[in-house]
């Protein structure tokens, strides 16, 4: 008897052959080959859709601020981005004033901070600033506390701050690095407890700080801190201010300093 092969369904692609065939092979090799019968593809669930674009989002903003590519040497080249201007050039202290006793000089290309009394000290901005994103570097080479003072203004003559809110600094572990204090309420905003190791206590540290309005942002190494709205700030507006804690602890490094002057 003469063999007459069936006509090929020129319906079904190379990869979606006739069910009949599929059917004759194991399970195991038909998942292996990547055959599957086409009436036996179940379309993805919505649910499973929104939970890829989920992961593809976390993915992309952990490139984006996990690697540091906003606060990390990629900022010492050139600033994060188009509108941000340095605040130190790396060379003197153009564009800033001290306030109080403590000793602020230039050295290796960073601002040095030294307590020399038992008083707080402050390197502040000439200029006043409302909203603004800030980034810098900071390294900590003393136990002393430290840290970055927003919308800040003095007693005349003094260190004395009488308006103002503090991003915290603190190599300690445990003393709430990138928290909020200030506006004489005290603490306003804690990292949450599984944040607290993320300063390195004997290394350069990369901080975002974003003031817009009422809210303050706070990003360490990547990580995102605090996202805190102030109620009714006392101030909206000032200096910008590097601190060093009363006691005569403090030893601190800053650098790239760049600002966003979201005001311009």
């Amino acid at each position: 008897m003469r063999y007459e092969p069936e006509p090929r369904n020129e319906s079904h692609s190379l990869r979606h052959v006739d069910d009949r065939i599929i059917g004759k092979r194991p399970a195991r090799l038909r998942r292996r080959a990547g055959i599957v019968p086409l009436a036996k593809r179940q379309p993805v669930p919505f649910m499973e859709i929104i939970m890829r674009l989920r992961r593809t989002v976390l993915t992309l903003l952990y490139f984006i601020f996990g690697s540091g590519l906003c606060t990390s040497e990629a900022v010492g080249q050139g600033g994060p981005g188009p509108n941000w201007v340095q605040l130190f050039n790396g060379k003197d202290l153009s564009g800033w004033k001290k306030v109080g006793k403590e000793k602020w000089v230039v050295a290796d290309g960073a601002i040095y901070g030294e307590g020399i009394s038992p008083e707080y000290g402050y390197l502040a901005t000439e200029k006043s600033y409302t909203n603004f994103h800030l980034s810098l570097r900071f390294k900590c080479e003393a136990s002393g506390n430290s840290g970055v003072y927003v919308h800040t203004s003095f007693e005349p003559g003094t260190a004395t701050v009488i308006k103002g809110r503090q991003i915290e600094i603190d190599r300690t572990i445990g003393h709430h690095t990138g928290g909020i204090y200030g506006d004489n309420q005290g603490w306003l905003a804690w990292p949450a407890p599984e944040l607290e190791t993320v300063v390195r206590p004997d290394d350069w540290n990369d901080m975002l700080i974003q003031v817009e309005g009422h809210r303050h942002v706070v990003y360490l190494n990547g990580r995102q801190m605090v996202d805190f709205t102030h109620p009714a700030p006392e101030a909206t507006e000032g200096v910008i201010a590097l601190q060093l804690h009363s006691g005569g602890k403090g030893r601190m490094r800053f650098k790239d300093i760049w600002i966003r002057d979201l005001a311009r």
